[in-house]
């Protein structure tokens, strides 16, 4: 698979159950390879393993995946923490059986570059701040969409 890295988190740890005293890590992106298409990848494993991927690669990086795992996402607790992506699938890494390249975009294909400024969410599915604050009553205790540019940034 081939796609722009659209969106990452940051490498969490959790308890391993079946080693107890030990931890084991995780961290996730979401590759585009389309207007229409993405898709949410996972990666657990060691500590060494988990953080020099993370690092070999950011937002706006292509990336070639090798022999991933597909698996069907629990939709309800897979949203939670990652972008809802149209399939009902994603990606699982394996230390010892994928390989994660990276490469220019303008190596790859152009087009992927393209894609990194692409909403995710359908475009009829978003509020302004206009709206939000036209409507704030009504819309009070909902969770929206929210499509906005940063105006400026100061302290």
């Amino acid at each position: 698979v081939i796609g722009v890295v659209i969106g990452k988190t940051d490498v969490r740890s959790f308890p391993d159950r079946k080693n107890i005293g030990t931890e084991r890590y995780t961290f996730s992106f979401t590759i585009r390879d389309s207007p229409t298409y993405f898709i949410n990848v996972q990666s657990w494993g060691r500590e060494e393993y988990i953080r020099s991927l993370s690092e070999s690669f950011r937002v706006g990086d292509c990336v070639t995946i090798e022999n991933p795992l597909i698996q069907s996402k629990e939709a309800e607790r897979e949203e939670k923490f990652n972008p809802v992506t149209p399939s009902g699938y994603k990606l699982l890494l394996s230390e010892n059986h994928s390989v994660v390249k990276t490469s220019s975009c303008y190596d790859t294909d152009t087009r992927l570059l393209s894609l990194l400024h692409l909403p995710v969410k359908d475009p009829q599915d978003y509020y302004s701040l206009g709206d939000i604050v036209a409507n704030g009553q009504s819309l009070h205790g909902r969770v929206l969409n929210v499509l906005a540019a940063v105006l400026s940034v100061s302290e």
